[in-house]
């Protein structure tokens, strides 16, 4: 639907411009045929002036009566050349009206499409827009024969950063890790915010378990790096840690919800060991990274 109402709007400037040049073209007919009566007014001019000094020329007087004719159809013409040209002249300046209120729409509709499938504090992908792509990448990886991650991040002690430095300071932490996540993508993968202080990290065409552990280590890495924020007069330097949780298709489910539960189950089991990630059915992996946030 998106791209139909695109190519519409595009077809509509495409004929809102046909019709502008067609303006431009009446406007230089009406130009000519007014160039033409004054001509035409000038010659009978001089005829009539001839024959007012060289007496009564029967044929010639004929001839200037049918030219005087034609000059007053010449200037009939014209004159309704000018009523078209001012309609269509009105026509174009609707069209284009209806052009900009048309784009109005198709970007009031984009707008609100984004916010519907977009995180309004991190502006990432929501579960509304995750759960699609999760089942969209399961269609492909069972088509294909393909291997995909889902990871469950869940952001260790977040509630101490609010209760703490307060919730404008969370905020803005959590809108910096979320980028930080995001930065670790690849185009086809999907990172969105679950809700909370928790995100979901949707890996796709994975060729092994190998893979999956350098990226779950570079996200704890980028996680934990230190958050400098300033609000106001409140300025706080916080590193914070992440727990991970990882289920792999299709060794650990082959649905949405096999998947997201396998996740959620290994991230609680690394929160509950204090360790970096674990995978599904596992013990969890204990990194070198710090076991709990602190402030610096």
């Amino acid at each position: 639907m998106q791209d139909d109402m695109s190519s519409d709007a595009l077809s509509s400037e495409r004929r809102a411009a046909s019709l502008s040049r067609v303006l431009e073209q009446s406007k230089q007919v009406r130009d000519g045929v007014q160039e033409c009566a004054k001509e035409l007014s000038s010659v009978n001019a001089d005829i009539q002036s001839e024959l007012e000094n060289q007496g009564s020329l029967p044929g010639v007087e004929k001839a200037l009566k049918k030219n005087e004719m034609i000059e007053d159809k010449i200037h009939g013409v014209s004159a309704r050349l000018s009523v078209v040209n001012v309609e269509l002249k009105g026509e174009v300046h609707d069209r284009v009206l209806l052009e900009h209120q048309f784009a109005a729409a198709v970007e009031q509709e984009e707008a609100a499409r984004h916010m519907a499938l977009h995180d309004s504090l991190t502006d990432l992908p929501n579960r509304a827009l995750f759960d699609d792509r999760l089942a969209h990448g399961l269609a492909h990886a069972k088509r294909h024969g393909w291997q995909m991650a889902v990871m469950f991040i869940d952001l260790d002690d977040f509630k101490i950063i609010n209760d703490t430095h307060g919730h404008a300071i969370g905020d803005r932490i959590l809108q910096i890790v979320g980028q930080r996540i995001a930065s670790n993508t690849r185009s086809d993968d999907t990172v969105s915010r679950y809700g909370g202080d928790e995100f979901l990290f949707l890996l796709v065409e994975i060729e092994n378990e190998a893979d999956v552990v350098l990226v779950a280590q570079k996200i704890l890495e980028m996680v934990q790096a230190p958050c400098d924020v300033a609000i106001g007069a409140t300025r706080v330097k916080v590193v914070i840690k992440a727990s991970i949780g990882i289920a792999l298709y299709p060794r650990d489910g082959e649905t949405a919800e096999q998947l997201m539960k396998k996740a959620d189950t290994a991230m609680y089991q690394t929160k509950g060991s204090k360790t970096g990630f674990s995978f599904a059915g596992r013990e969890a992996l204990r990194t070198d990274l710090p076991s709990r946030a602190e402030e610096r």
